[in-house]
């Protein structure tokens, strides 16, 4: 069965705890157990999920995984995370203990296991069934585990996915598709923030704002209704400019957001940015696209040598590829333009119908500056898919 919704290493990697006293409000349901007298029988539920790029940068955050300031991503396609959740009915489950196995790439992974089985842990007011059952857990990305392509997106919507469906699957509890994402979304982004996002196809918006109705910090919302055809055609090619683990983690550098002299002004800044660049995605302005998308690009990193400590996750090769780029654009008048994320690659976004012109241009200008010549080739794409 397929279900397209309307709407980086392994998926643990960016897990955040979540505090023993956290209120999970209207998704809290302590009644959603399994009748021991009619187990269901084993079954097993796998989802393909993708990442997605920030063009509107979450970058600070409060509470658990609350945003400081509202963002927009791209789906993307090809740079995805499969995961299986296995599950059959145990008999003799020890109260409060989840049994769980977990493979990365057909390979049991210890320390991964520790972490997913921490956060399953934590959802236990939300899905208390999980105690009542043996979970083995099965997931892999398209992309090399150290490729320097964040998959906590990916992989935490991939899990939140799987989770959501369990639930249905035993409880018949969320056969609207609305109430699926939303619930998966808000799963997602307690494992990591940018995953609530990856839920939708096209775009999505997460952070409340009055420009979009309905917008919440607690889950991300789709935005592709609205998204102009020219940027449901986007494409996105990453340059790996370097695959070494980062010097300072995303979630350190959030934290370092609550002692930047200029966290108030950029949260200012990227509100904004945010209500320009939503009409210009509405209208298919590509100059206002791309100005606010690089321009967003070159904050996030400038955030990050404003902090104390200060650092930079830029390498010297993701300075050249950024002023050939610029050159390009200039020399040729075609819309291609870059974006960063918390690290030192770059995502080149640009429309379809210069696909040629570009990939020739990367190829011949650009690849020299990737590590090992790797480049992850992707899309705007249609969001997860029950597989």
């Amino acid at each position: 069965m397929q279900r397209l919704t309307g709407g980086r290493e392994c998926l643990t990697s960016h897990l955040s705890p979540l505090t023993s006293h956290f209120c999970f409000g209207m998704y809290e349901n302590p009644r959603l157990l399994l009748d021991s007298s009619n187990p269901p029988e084993p079954g097993h539920i796998t989802w393909r999920s993708p990442s997605n790029i920030a063009l509107i940068k979450y970058w600070g955050k409060y509470g658990v995984q609350m945003p400081r300031n509202p963002s927009i991503s791209l789906t993307l396609a090809a740079s995805c995370t499969d995961t299986m959740l296995e599950y059959e009915f145990l008999e003799a489950a020890d109260d409060g203990e989840i049994d769980l196995s977990f493979y990365f790439h057909g390979e049991e992974n210890e320390a991964f296991k520790t972490k997913t089985l921490a956060f399953l842990e934590s959802l236990l007011p939300v899905f208390p069934f999980l105690k009542q059952l043996k979970l083995t857990i099965q997931t892999g990305n398209s992309f090399p585990h150290s490729a320097g392509i964040a998959s906590s997106a990916s992989g935490m919507s991939a899990l939140a996915l799987c989770l959501c469906s369990l639930e249905d699957a035993l409880f018949g509890t969320l056969k609207d598709p609305a109430d699926y994402d939303r619930k998966a979304s808000y799963i997602a982004r307690l494992g990591s923030g940018s995953a609530c996002r990856s839920i939708f196809s096209y775009a999505a918006v997460w952070g409340e704002t009055p420009a979009v109705p309905g917008s919440s910090n607690e889950f991300a919302v789709p935005f592709g209704d609205e998204l102009h055809e020219i940027f449901k055609n986007f494409h996105d090619d990453i340059l790996i400019v370097s695959q070494e683990e980062k010097a300072v983690s995303s979630r350190d550098g959030h934290a370092l957001m609550d002692g930047n002299p200029y966290a108030e002004a950029r949260y200012a800044q990227a509100r904004q940015r945010f209500d320009v660049l939503l009409e210009a995605l509405r209208s298919g302005d590509l100059a206002t696209f791309g100005k606010i998308v690089e321009d967003e690009a070159m904050t996030l990193h400038a955030l990050m040598m404003c902090s104390n400590p200060s650092y930079t996750l830029l390498r010297p090769n993701t300075l050249s590829i950024i002023e050939k780029v610029r050159d390009y654009r200039t020399t040729t008048g075609h819309p291609v333009y870059f974006t960063l994320d918390a690290g030192p690659n770059v995502h080149l976004l640009y429309p379809g119908d210069i696909i040629h012109e570009v990939r020739a241009f990367i190829e011949d200008e650009l690849k020299e500056y990737c590590e090992d010549g790797y480049i992850q080739q992707d899309w705007v794409g249609e969001g997860p898919e029950e597989i």
